[in-house]
């Protein structure tokens, strides 16, 4: 390929000269969280539409939310909420210009995954918790 490259610019290097850090796992799962959340609120509104429609409905809605399956799903989403939230949160500071020094954004970049993680964990909890 450099034989065809007629451009004297400077390459972009491939992803294998990078190495990787806290700080970089959490902007890929900042953008792969913001657009789950998309279709996730999609799928929440249609099955909000479908709870509405009758106690049938409902009742059909409550016996998929209320299985390990629902619990599952109630904690990935819990945890991608969570962790989109935390992550905007840091956002907010970085435009104030702090919290960039690299040791410190690499440490709050895996307390930001571990707090979204215990969250969702507490947050399922309390949902199993109410089948009670």
């Amino acid at each position: 390929m450099s034989k065809q490259w007629t451009d004297k610019r400077p390459m972009s290097p491939h992803l294998s000269a990078w190495k990787w850090h806290p700080t970089m796992l959490s902007s890929i799962l900042n953008r792969a969280t913001g657009i789950v959340l998309y279709f996730a609120v999609l799928a929440i509104c249609v099955g909000l539409a479908f709870m509405a429609a009758g106690p049938e409905g409902f009742e059909k809605a409550k016996s998929v939310i209320y299985t390990p399956f629902g619990a599952v799903l109630f904690f990935a989403f819990a945890g991608i909420i969570k962790y989109h939230l935390f992550n905007g949160v840091r956002h907010l500071f970085w435009d104030a210009g702090k919290g960039f020094d690299p040791k410190f954004s690499n440490t709050l970049s895996i307390l930001i995954i571990v707090a979204a993680a215990l969250a969702a964990a507490a947050l399922t909890y309390l949902l199993i918790g109410s089948l009670k």
